[in-house]
């Protein structure tokens, strides 16, 4: 995304009025999902929970930035990846809470859609490396956490900020872009 919102930036410069108008908005996308995204982290490790208050109004605030910011640049294309990506997520992230209630929430649910909308902008292969990220991290974090001492294989993590820092990663590495 970072070498997106550059060219965005660099069109903009050289005078394509569409591709600065794509900058704000992709700009402000960004922005926005920093802000919900620190927020959606805290909340969740403090309380294990996602509040709907933050996760569903930002699907609007999301789509219409997001979908904004492709078709001033002239990428219609991006807007069904988009929602492919949070189709894709939303879907598969119900399957697994089917699968294991326990393990997983409907918070994390409803924020693998919005993630998918994100990660859709950029490509099927981001939303995969996003979602690849998340259980890295989470697993990661997992083993340290019964290698200190300070959980077990039964113990349970908020993976609300899990998602959020694998979406985050998909969405800045550049070797990923």
């Amino acid at each position: 995304m970072v070498e997106i919102l550059a060219g965005y930036y660099g069109a903009g410069a050289a005078g394509t009025a569409g591709a600065s108008v794509a900058a704000v908005l992709l700009g402000a996308a960004l922005a926005w999902f920093a802000a919900v995204g620190l927020r959606l982290a805290v909340i969740d490790i403090r309380t294990r929970r996602l509040p709907n208050g933050l996760v569903l109004p930002s699907y609007p605030v999301a789509g219409v930035l997001l979908a904004g910011a492709a078709l001033a640049a002239g990428e219609p294309d991006r807007i069904a990846a988009m929602l492919l990506g949070a189709a894709g997520l939303w879907a598969g992230f119900f399957a697994l809470r089917l699968a294991s209630p326990a393990g997983l929430g409907f918070g994390d649910v409803k924020l693998a859609g919005l993630l998918g909308l994100y990660l859709g902008f950029l490509g099927a292969g981001h939303v995969l490396a996003g979602m690849v990220a998340a259980f890295v991290f989470g697993g990661i974090c997992g083993v340290v956490l019964i290698l200190t001492g300070r959980g077990t294989a039964s113990s349970t993590v908020a993976f609300g900020p899990f998602l959020l820092l694998g979406s985050a990663v998909a969405m800045l590495v550049p070797a990923l872009q």
